[in-house]
């Protein structure tokens, strides 16, 4: 397969296909990714988020529905653990726009998000300034957006943001990678016709027990799960269960989206969901 290697929205992709893409399909490629990025980062000064934040008001965006309806599900599954306003708690301590890292007093995100912040087909509108964060979900559903744009591509496809990956066509294995030992997998899946979307805690970690894993409840890093996989049609759901697996209710909001999972604590134990494909090797269960 030919493989197109790029960096954006601060990760490594890699988009595996039968066939060369074409120099017309990887700038409509870019381009998705750029309008995603305008319109969602909240580390960028230029960004739709980061006016919101300042100013209040409104993004236009085909986005913001899908992602927050999904917000509002993971947000009620998990008693407000997830929350698109965890932006201003992660700046608080240091995973802020300019990646600080200084971390300062915990913030809880707010409790009421689904009245400061409403959403139509059109887009999301906030009453108030605030700091919307999609990081929960949002490289999923870009990942989606990217395999829409490749939809025309015949044959095999691979799409693979840091470790968000779409697979249209055969089967991929994947390896299940060791929270504490990139070395080494704790299982395998073979992939078909689907995504797989990680969440862990020594991704975007710093500080002393620092990572981007926060309980929106507290403004405080999650402490009894290590990683998390999630496997779902769609990366956007994907991902966002990765993320709720961290918490009380992330199973049955897995179990309410039909999306199959595993998961591993900080002390060494696996739960997987009772269909889950993945083969798990060494970790206790």
């Amino acid at each position: 397969m030919a493989t197109w290697r790029f960096e954006a929205i601060g990760t490594h992709w890699e988009i595996e296909s039968d066939e060369e893409l074409g120099e017309s399909t990887r700038m409509t490629v870019t381009a998705e990714i750029e309008r995603f990025d305008r319109e969602w980062s909240r580390f960028r000064s230029d960004s739709a988020v980061t006016r919101v934040a300042r100013e209040g008001g409104s993004i236009a965006s085909a986005d913001a529905a899908p992602m927050l309806d999904a917000y509002r599900d993971a947000s009620a599954a998990t008693g407000g653990g997830v929350n698109p306003l965890v932006g201003d708690s992660l700046s608080a301590l240091g995973y802020d726009a300019s990646y600080s890292l200084a971390a300062g007093s915990p913030v809880s995100a707010p409790s009421d998000w689904q009245r400061l912040v409403r959403w139509t087909e059109d887009g999301a509108t906030a009453s108030a300034p605030v700091l919307l964060d999609v990081g929960a979900l949002g490289k999923g559903r870009l990942v989606d957006l990217v395999t829409d744009v490749l939809s025309g591509v015949g044959g095999d496809l691979v799409v693979d943001a840091g470790g968000d990956i779409r697979v249209r066509g055969r089967a991929v294995r994947i390896g299940l990678e060791h929270p504490y030992d990139a070395t080494k997998a704790i299982g395998v899946i073979a992939l078909q016709d689907a995504a797989l979307c990680a969440s862990a805690v020594n991704r975007r970690a710093w500080g002393d027990g620092l990572h981007h894993v926060l309980d929106a409840r507290t403004g405080i890093p999650v402490r009894t799960w290590a990683a998390t996989w999630a496997i779902a049609p769609d990366a956007m759901r994907a991902d966002a269960v990765a993320t709720a697996l961290f918490f009380d209710g992330g199973p049955e909001l897995a179990a309410e989206w039909g999306v199959e999972w595993v998961r591993m604590s900080t002390d060494g134990r696996a739960e997987r969901s009772a269909e889950c494909p993945a083969e798990l090797f060494t970790v206790r269960a």
